[in-house]
């Protein structure tokens, strides 16, 4: 009797749309096969001091953790600037818990992005795949794999809340065109893989807005084109090589004597022979008795405002060296546009 009744109630709960094995609905059956296949390519990095004891022996010391993903098949491996800053050595941790010893390549603190490369192992690297960052819109559903507080291959997913966003880096350089998402993202997730539904990267995990220290739903992402345009020129040279135009600037609290509070950058000297120079740029005027005055103010380059030296180098990094781009100054009571070619700053 009491069989029967078991069976009746199974019966009654299956007809009522309950089910003792419940289907996926779609956007889980997605999540979890972008998971399978990318969480192969996430990396769990330990940044590792080197000190000396007071036996004159050396000791390995973890201080620090954080994400990456690998990059191609020769050993790289992405992450940020931060979670390798001040490393002596560095362990990189695979999804098979696989330990390999890795060394810097080369970093860019300014954009938080970091290239390690393991000495081994590399028939069992994975890299990811990557994403073209104009087919980003807001809404659509983004996937974060990392190691928050050591937790390895933790899943988290969500949507991009906005993109273009301004925020402040760790070298003080504001980094722009940032993804905000609303994944989960907390210490420890910084260098791991921002995914999209496909399972393609469009970003690397850097940051969270948070006045407790966890996450708030407030999370940014270094877009894909940054990590797609200098991580190739970091394994190739170590250091990324930025356009400039051939000429020095003040700094703000120099440029404030000058021109007070109004914005823009105070051109200082033009190489001699240089872009700045051809296109007819300006630096300081020598006054007599020792006094200087403003030659060309750089206001603008391109559509972009420049309003203080922030501007400026991040105006500048849009762009590469052979460009021709409209230096906007102001010079005296007028406004003029140059056309500079830009060269590789060495």
């Amino acid at each position: 009797m009491i069989g029967s009744a078991r069976l009746i109630a199974a019966v009654v709960l299956t007809a009522a749309g309950f089910s003792s094995a419940s289907a996926l609905l779609p956007d889980e059956e997605n999540t979890i096969k972008v998971f399978k296949a990318a969480s192969a390519s996430v990396v769990y990095v330990t940044n590792v001091a080197i000190v000396q004891s007071p036996y004159m022996d050396e000791q390995a010391i973890p201080q620090g953790t954080g994400s990456g993903f690998v990059w191609d098949r020769k050993g790289h491996i992405v992450t940020n600037f931060h979670v390798v800053r001040g490393g002596d050595a560095f362990l990189v941790t695979l999804a098979d818990h696989t330990q390999l010893e890795a060394k810097v390549v080369g970093y860019d603190p300014s954009k938080d992005i970091a290239v390690l490369r393991v000495e081994e192992g590399y028939e069992k690297l994975q890299p990811v795949r990557a994403a073209r960052l104009e087919t980003l819109q807001v809404g659509q559903k983004t996937i974060a794999i990392g190691n928050p507080f050591g937790l390895d291959h933790t899943l988290t997913t969500g949507v991009i809340s906005a993109l273009g966003r301004e925020v402040r880096g760790v070298m003080g350089m504001t980094i722009r065109d940032m993804i905000q998402t609303d994944a989960a993202i907390n210490p420890g997730n910084s260098g791991g893989p921002l995914l999209d539904s496909d399972g393609n990267l469009i970003g690397m995990n850097t940051m969270i807005y948070s006045r407790s220290g966890g996450s708030a739903g407030i999370g940014f992402a270094v877009p894909v084109s940054f990590i797609a345009r200098i991580v190739p020129e970091l394994i190739k040279h170590g250091k990324v090589v930025r356009p400039g135009m051939g000429a020095t600037v003040l700094s703000q609290g120099q440029a404030y004597y000058l021109i007070g509070e109004q914005p823009g950058v105070v051109i200082n000297e033009v190489a001699p022979g240089g872009p700045a120079a051809k296109a007819g740029l300006r630096g300081l005027r020598r006054l007599p008795g020792g006094r200087v005055a403003p030659g060309d103010v750089v206001v603008g380059v391109e559509s972009f405002p420049v309003r203080d030296f922030d501007d400026l180098y991040n105006a500048f990094d849009r762009f590469k060296a052979g460009d021709t781009v409209n230096v906007k100054v102001r010079r005296g009571g007028r406004e003029l546009s140059l056309p500079v070619k830009l060269v590789n700053l060495q």
